[in-house]
């Protein structure tokens, strides 16, 4: 039943990517709301969520917040390590992105979404009512995973097929997740530490990444409008499935 009800991930999350690509021609409002999107996730499910299952304090501080700065710092050290080493190979820090940027937000997103199809089949263990309720939580949300891990791979410079072949992967994650759940069973406190590291390195993304080029060359209210819409749908997801 858990692999079954993934499979609803998995068509969902191909419709965010599959949306994602068709709008290339207003790629700034594609930007707005990809990152009202990860702000939306980042702030309004994994971090609340983290803290929930997170809950021990380290010199006062809940281990959950801590995780969430260490993912924002570890993604923009990633980020400049990468920048730095195309500017000393000759290309320009500023104005050529890192593919590999890219590619590895997408592949964090692909993690994200295998350890949603284990959390689905986690739940359906401990009753039927319960794996309902995180499978259409899931479902809610994979729309813009997938939109997400089309646009990340897209907006460093990645060809065409790689980021159909991460939406592809990010697709999958859920049902493999959903059958590796059968077997292994991850602890409360270490699935809510990879919802804060998760979390922190999404906000970098939103804040530093994709929003700065959605208003680069279109600071239009559209796009704005995109950003707050993309969050308010976070919200009513949560609200919805919480």
């Amino acid at each position: 039943m858990a692999v079954f009800v993934a499979l609803g991930a998995f068509l969902m999350t191909l419709a965010g990517g599959w949306t994602a690509q068709r709008v290339t021609d207003r790629r700034h409002l594609v930007l707005g709301l990809a990152g009202g999107l990860m702000l939306g996730v980042a702030g309004l499910d994994l971090l609340p969520e983290a803290l929930r299952t997170a809950g021990a304090e380290v010199h006062g501080v809940p281990a959950a917040l801590l995780l969430f700065l260490a993912g924002f710092l570890l993604a923009h050290l990633v980020e400049r390590l990468l920048a730095a080493r195309r500017a000393a190979h000759g290309a320009d820090e500023h104005h050529h992105r890192a593919p590999e940027v890219g590619l590895t937000a997408a592949g964090a997103m692909v993690g994200h979404s295998l350890m949603d199809g284990v959390a689905i089949g986690a739940s359906f263990q401990v009753g039927g009512g319960m794996g309902t309720a995180v499978a259409l939580a899931v479902i809610a949300h994979d729309f813009a995973d997938g939109f997400n891990t089309f646009t990340l791979t897209s907006l460093y410079g990645n060809a065409r097929r790689k980021a159909l072949a991460m939406l592809f992967a990010d697709a999958v994650a859920p049902v493999a997740g959903a059958a590796a759940s059968t077997f292994l069973t991850v602890p409360a406190g270490v699935l809510g530490g990879y919802l804060g590291l998760f979390g922190g390195a999404l906000l970098y993304l939103a804040a530093a990444e994709i929003l700065p080029e959605a208003h680069h060359e279109h600071p239009a209210r559209s796009t704005l409008l995109c950003t707050v819409a993309g969050a308010a749908f976070i919200w009513l997801v949560v609200g919805v499935t919480g």
